[in-house]
């Protein structure tokens, strides 16, 4: 680990070296690659420097304790030597964790479907607010949020709702929201006052670019017709809706968000994207050992991730057995305490994992 670590600081110095040449910002990939490449260098460098001061220091104390004959000098070092042992265990494992493979999708963008699923209006109405619970929680990561398609039902709920969601590490955290929600709660219809049970699903997916995603023109249908439901003046009167069916795979999007049917293809072509990626993504899972699918964040869709219970205030994320007891809070969109946790589970299974493997 630590001959990586140097050669990462050798290859750091080395970009700091270029940036600073004076025509490697007229060369616009060149510099955007080695500013990311910094970037990303930058905390893992940053805290090896951290640790060997941290061993330096526990040197020195070391020596103190071995020519001092004062007493309270000797405590002192003592002292010293414990801070200086705590800060090189810490800094030891954040390096193992910031040396662990990234994922290449991390950085990317991404869309978000959510669909209903048992429970009828009383699903639609969740999902609705899980909806709402991401956009809200997107709006204060400052991260921009955008409609692709929906499909609504009068009474304030989502049939389906997909969205793109777009900012600085956004799949990196959204990745984990993937996978069945469960509400328990008193509908409003209900009479009896009886708990009903519901689900949603949820997927997060990379936003594909074209070269990660090859359509053949011939495996692509494309119809257009007018909007339907609610709409202004001239988004049911004009053939601004675009039908896109995928024929390989059956997959169809319909996009009708947008006034203009150049701005509605666009939105269904990212759309599939997407999907098709994830296609793609899902099946190296599948062909991955089960000890890689178990981990957090690449689980299956059908797994039932976190239940809402309304009656007891609580939310729980089965997969790391967290309870949070803040349900309207997180509701809301307070939801970075889940992701936080989600994310240290996943590191501490593959450290265990890379531990295992020597």
């Amino acid at each position: 680990m630590f001959d990586r670590l140097e050669d990462l600081v050798l290859r750091y110095e080395e970009i700091m070296n270029q940036l600073s040449e004076p025509d490697v910002a007229n060369d616009t990939n060149r510099f955007r690659r080695l500013m990311k490449e910094q970037s990303d260098l930058t905390p893992i460098v940053e805290a090896f420097k951290e640790y060997k001061q941290a061993k330096q220091s526990i040197e020195d104390s070391l020596a103190m304790l071995d020519e001092e004959t004062d007493e309270e000098m000797r405590e002192l070092a003592k002292e010293e030597l414990n801070t200086a042992r705590s800060d090189e265990a810490r800094l030891e494992e954040r390096l193992k964790i910031l040396l662990l493979p990234k994922d290449p999708n991390d950085d990317k963008n991404v869309i978000v479907e959510i669909r209903a699923g048992a429970g009828g209006d009383e699903a639609a109405l969740f999902a609705a607010e899980i909806y709402r619970m991401y956009v809200h929680y997107a709006e204060s990561q400052r991260w921009k949020i955008e409609t692709m398609e929906v499909e609504e039902i009068g009474i304030g709920g989502m049939k389906s709702v997909n969205f793109m969601v777009t900012g600085q590490g956004a799949y990196s955290r959204l990745k984990y929201e993937s996978g069945v929600h469960r509400v328990q709660r008193v509908p409003e219809t209900e009479s009896q006052g009886r708990i009903h049970t519901s689900t949603i699903t949820v997927a997060v997916m990379p936003e594909a670019e074209e070269v990660d995603v090859q359509i053949d023109e011939k495996d692509i249908r494309i119809d257009v017709m007018r909007a339907s439901g609610n709409g202004g003046q001239c988004v049911n009167t004009t053939d601004s809706a675009v039908r896109l069916t995928h024929y390989p795979t059956g997959i169809v999007i319909y996009s009708q968000t947008e006034k203009s049917q150049l701005q509605n293809k666009e939105k269904a072509f990212a759309l599939l994207r997407a999907k098709l990626y994830d296609l793609e993504l899902q099946k190296q899972q599948d062909a991955e050992s089960e000890a890689r699918r178990s981990q957090i964040g690449t689980g299956d869709r059908s797994e039932k991730i976190r239940t809402y219970n309304f009656p007891q205030g609580r939310v729980t994320d089965h997969r790391i057995n967290l309870t949070l007891y803040k349900l309207d809070k997180i509701m809301n969109g307070d939801i970075q305490e889940i992701l936080d946790a989600c994310i240290a589970a996943d590191q501490s299974a593959k450290l265990a994992k890379m531990n295992e493997q020597g």
